[in-house]
Parts: structure tokens; C-alpha cells; sequence
């Protein structure tokens, strides 16, 4: 299992336009992803999984990935949440 921690830095928070390009990036890959945030775990391949958490503006979470693509899918999405602009 590989695992990394980033924080939400997008003024709206973790909102559906961002979330769901995530989920996207996630359902790409064979491994189980997960996304925590305040010791609650979803599967990051499920859009209201991933929008129940409500995420705001300077929040931290983990991704997680598990699996035989584990490296390439969290790299994935950790590049996705970059790329919408969402965190660090």
C-alpha cells in the first residue's frame, strides 16, 4: 500500500467539478484508492462517497492505493489534484 497527505488549498474546497475528474483518474486503475479525511475512509471511485465528506478549503486528507498498479494510480491522482488546482 502506497500513501501520501496533501491539503486543500482551492478556495470552494473539494467540490464536484474537481471530484469528479478525480474519481475519473481513480476508476482508471485496478488498485482500491481511497480518500480520508477526518478519520473517515471512501472509495475514491465513488463520487458521493468522495462528496459525503464535504472537504473544505484548507483541509488535509490521505490517498491511498492498494493494488498491483498502486504507485501509478496514486501518482495519478495525486497529479489530478494538482492539476484541478485543488491542493498541494
Amino acid at each position: 500500500m502506497v500513501e501520501q497527505t496533501m491539503k486543500i488549498t482551492a478556495a470552494d474546497g473539494l467540490h464536484a467539478r474537481p471530484a469528479t475528474a478525480m474519481v475519473q483518474v481513480a476508476g482508471q486503475y485496478q488498485s482500491d484508492v481511497n480518500l480520508e479525511y477526518k478519520d473517515k475512509s471512501v472509495n475514491l471511485k465513488s463520487i458521493m462517497g468522495v462528496m459525503s465528506l464535504g472537504i473544505p478549503n484548507d483541509a488535509d486528507i490521505k490517498l491511498t492505493a492498494d493494488g498491483e498498479d498502486e504507485k501509478e494510480a496514486l501518482e495519478a491522482v495525486v497529479n489530478k489534484v494538482k492539476e484541478e488546482g485543488l491542493g498541494e
